[in-house]
This record gives C-alpha cells, structure tokens and sequence, in this order.
C-alpha cells in the first residue's frame, strides 16, 4: 500500500511538471553583454566572401531571457550574412537565452563594388539586439577592395579552360585549369589588385610586364606560368616606406584577411619553363606552395633567370626550385619555408651574390636544409656547371643547413666565397665527407663557419642584420664594388657586410 502512494505522488509531481512552461522568460531588457562592441571583418576582395567572424552573447542575469529580435539594420538588403545558434538568416525573433548562458552569432560578407567608383571603401552595417530604448547594438565594418579579376572560362558542360602547365618527372605533359594572357593583360599595372584564378599562361613569343606598385593575388592552385620563349620582366623598384612597399610587386594569396597573412601554400607559385627568360627587379612572394620553380636547361649560354632586389619566403615547400636552370641572383632574400629555402637541382649554373639565405621555420617539423644542391633527380643527371655563392649567408634554425649531392657521374663545380654557412657536425658524419672539405680552398674561401649572424626577427622573415653579426664588414670588397647597394638602397661601401642586408652599425 504504501510503494502504491509512493507512486500516485511521483505522477502527481511528474504531472503538476509538465504542466507548467519550460521555462519562464523576461525580455532582455537591455541587459545583454558582448564579447565585441565592433566586428571588423578585415579586408575583402570585392564579390570574394569574407572569413567568418564570431560574436559570443551573454546572459549574466539569473534570468532565464528573450531576446525579442535580432536584426541588421539594413535589413534584408544588408550585405551581412548572419547565423544564430545554428540558424542562417537576417531576422531572428523571440530568441531565449538562459540565465549564465550564452549563444554564438556568426558573421560573413560578401560585397559587391559596382555601385562605387572608389577602388577601396569601407561597408558597415549595425546588428541589433532588441529595438526602441532597449535596443542594443554591435558594429560591423568591412574594407572592401575591388580589383581586376582574371580566371579560365567555363564552358557549358560544367568543365573549365585548361592549360599547360609543364610536364612531370616522366616527361608528361601536366595541365591545370587556366587562360592564356593576351593583349592588354600582357601589363599588369598598379591601377588596382589583380586577383588571378587558376594558371595565367604567358604564351611563346610572348612577354608579360608587371609595373612597379603592382598586386597580384592568387587563388588557390593558382599562379603564373611563363612558357618557352615566353618572358615576364617585373619592374618593382625601392620603396620608401619598408611596410606597405609601395613601390614594390607582391605575389600573394588572394586571402587578406589578418589571420592568414603568415599561412604557406595559399596558392601554387610562379612557373618558369624551359626555355623562358625572366628579369625580375624588387618582388616579394610570399605564402605560394613553391615560390618560384624555374626550369632550364645546359645549352643555355648566358642567365634566363636574372633575379635583384627580392624576398621569396614562407612557401610550403621550396622558395626558390631550380632544374638546370642558369640563375644571376643579387640582393636576394630567401627566407623560412616547410622544406628547402633554395633548392639548385639537377645540375645547372647559378651566381649568388649578396643573398640571404635562412631557414628558422617554424610551423612544423622541416626535413629540407636551407640550401640545398644536386646534380640528379631520380635516373635524370646533369652537368653541376657552377654554383658560386659569394658574400652571402646561409643559416637557419637546424644544425646543418647545406646538402651537397653529387652522382659523381656529371659535373659538380661550386664554390663559396666570403660566406657564412650555419654546419654544426657535432657528431663528426661529414668530416671525412671530401665535398665539406672547409679546407679546401678550391671550393670555400674565407668561410666563416657556425658564427652569429644576428638577424633583427628570423620568425617573421626580417633578416636584417643587427650590430653584433659576424657578418658585418667581411665580404670580398672587389665582389661588392659591382653591387653598391644592398636591398634597401644601403650605400655598403666602403666596408661589405655578407648577405643582402648592410648593418646600420657605423664601419
């Protein structure tokens, strides 16, 4: 009997339970808090969609609340996109929040600037939270950049325009989808970005111009091909403020928001072909896949690849990939990257002359040595002719930061002079290796071995030299006589520094 009114009171309650709200709510009220008064959805691309930003919203009260709406001010013309707790929309009505709780708004834009004629603008809009005098508000702003884009055509059954982009270890033609320059797109100019979809081709006979102050983005799997007897001439020169390099071309990924302005392997990189002919003065490329991947061949008689003044950092995987190409490099810096900063493969011919060349990657673990040269690839050898590297640097955050692969079968002719190499054989493996032989005065002159190079910030690629590098004063003087300046316009005579950067301490 009694288990039996035991049971009637459970369902009495269980009853008097369910009979009553869930939950009793007040309004809002006011009272909500914020983990952001304003929201700044960075800089877009005019019709690229925005990175999506997030908005936490708090109920602090020991209130159950009802948010009686959330809404953008503009209403449903607004140019934001909104997605409460789950629930993509532009009005949201009667939203509850639990006392001590919290919900997420998420938040995207995608701009169009065909209703302007600025080429950069700033779009806002409100989103509130309630309305009359309890509304509450948060801010969104937005840079919006309109730029010139260029991408291969689609054609009606759903495929896309594809071209040549080289050919593989097995001699396969490899193509990806892509358009080839013509006309007027044969000049980049420094009017507004241009933001490139797919592989854009520089077609035989043809010469691609970019002008000094020009941007050039890239989507991914995306970059620029220049093909045999095709050119590109990039014509970037010093900039005076060392920020925003106004005067110099960028080749970046076509992502400007904040987060991923250090993120490799946005897009693929520049593509120079057997064949092809490049001079390239003050150009920065950054987060592509391989920098630049230049291809040549040893019937070559003088440098295709003429490249000054220019930084090549942060790639996935190579900054600069050489096969069989004839490189004449001056004042360049080739920074961090996942595997190899530069790359000398498969024989070739290459003057590196005032180069930094420093690998302190960061973003995971790097199988790669800063510098690395061979004279083989698989069962394909071919002829070292040289590999000069005179009053440079290269160093990096790995004890040994110089791989020398010969197949002892072609020629295999290099030589450093009045360099500074980071090899820290600790454990003795090369010191009966005749190819690291630092003796040998054939092949290193004046090496300057295991010292401090001092660098201003190697992780964020500043390799500017500071006042207690080894470096400072000790590069061949005849050598610099022919490169006065250093990459920022730095008088370095009458005393040379090694590596691309003159120190600002006093010689």
């Amino acid at each position: 009997m009694r288990s039996y009114v035991t049971i009637l009171v459970i369902l009495f309650i269980a009853l008097s339970v369910s009979c009553r709200k869930d939950f009793d709510y007040a309004s809002s009220d006011g009272r909500l808090e914020f983990s952001l008064d304003t929201v700044y959805l960075d800089t877009i691309f005019t019709n690229i969609s925005s990175s999506t930003r997030t908005l936490k919203v708090y109920n602090r009260n020991r209130d159950d609340v009802i948010i009686p709406s959330i809404a953008l001010a503009k209403g449903l013309n607004s140019k934001y996109r909104l997605n409460v707790d789950g629930v993509a929309g532009k009005l949201f009505q009667n939203i509850s929040l639990l006392a001590q709780d919290s919900l997420f708004v998420f938040i995207e834009t995608t701009v169009d600037s065909s209703s302007t004629q600025n080429n950069s603008f700033i779009y806002s809009d409100v989103i509130q939270f309630d309305s009359g005098a309890q509304e509450q508000q948060v801010h969104l702003i937005t840079n919006v950049k309109d730029a010139e884009f260029l991408f291969p055509e689609s054609y009606t059954n759903g495929t896309k325009e594809m071209v040549s982009i080289g050919f593989d270890k097995n001699g396969n033609e490899v193509k990806a989808e892509g358009f080839t320059l013509s006309g007027d797109l044969l000049n980049f100019n420094n009017s507004k970005p241009y933001v490139i979809y797919g592989y854009a081709v520089v077609p035989s006979g043809e010469s691609l111009k970019v002008a000094s102050g020009s941007r050039i983005h890239f989507h991914k799997n995306s970059g620029i091909v220049v093909a045999s007897d095709a050119s590109i001439i990039i014509e970037g020169s010093l900039s005076v403020d060392q920020t925003i390099l106004e005067k110099e071309v960028i080749f970046e990924g076509d992502r400007l928001e904040q987060e991923f302005v250090n993120i490799p392997g946005q897009w693929g990189g520049l593509r120079l072909l057997e064949g092809s002919t490049s001079d390239i003065n003050y150009l920065t490329v950054k987060n592509a896949t391989v920098g630049i991947l230049a291809h040549g061949n040893n019937q070559m008689q003088s440098p295709t690849l003429f490249l000054k003044n220019t930084q090549i950092y942060n790639s996935l995987s190579v900054n600069l990939w050489s096969k069989t190409a004839y490189i004449q490099a001056e004042n360049v810096v080739l920074g961090n990257a996942g595997d190899t900063s530069l790359y000398c493969n498969l024989g070739g011919n290459y003057n590196f002359i005032h180069c930094t060349i420093a690998n302190y990657w960061s973003n995971g673990f790097r199988s790669g040595k800063t510098l690395e040269i061979d004279n083989f690839l698989a069962s394909t050898s071919a002829d070292l002719t040289q590999a000069n590297f005179i009053n440079s640097i290269i160093d990096g955050n790995s004890f040994i930061e110089l791989a020398l692969r010969s197949n002892e079968l072609n020629n295999f002719n290099f030589q450093f002079k009045n360099c500074m190499l980071k090899f820290r054989d600790d454990s003795d493996a090369f010191s009966n290796h005749q190819l690291y032989n630092f003796d040998d005065q054939n092949r290193y002159i004046n090496l300057i071995v295991n010292a401090n190079a001092d660098f201003e910030d190697a992780s964020k690629n500043i390799f500017k030299i500071e006042n207690s590098s080894a470096a400072i004063g000790q590069a061949d003087q005849a050598e610099s006589q022919f490169i006065p300046l250093d990459i920022l316009g730095v008088d370095r005579t009458p005393s040379s520094d090694l590596g691309a950067y003159q120190s600002t301490k006093a010689n």
